[in-house]
């Protein structure tokens, strides 16, 4: 079994005088400041399209239900 920091293909990042890590030479694979700064903006760009697109009816309805409960006054219980 290959050690995490035993030069697998994920290691070229992990180095641990590499001091944009804190978590470096932890066994944790790590990913660079780049790399995370590539997939943070994929995500916001994924994220940002994603706000775009329009609520399905279905979920309108279900929140317009919501609400219309929530307004209304709770069941009157009796006790036996």
């Amino acid at each position: 079994m290959q050690d995490p920091g035993s030069g697998g293909p994920r290691s070229s990042h992990q180095s641990p005088e590499n001091g944009d890590d804190p978590v470096a030479g932890s066994g944790e694979p790590t990913l660079d400041r780049g790399v995370q700064g590539r997939i943070g903006s994929h995500l916001r760009a994924m994220y940002d399209e994603m706000m775009q697109q329009p609520i399905p009816d279905r979920f309108l309805d279900l929140l317009a239900n919501l609400e219309r409960g929530a307004a209304a006054p709770p069941p009157e219980t009796t006790d036996e």
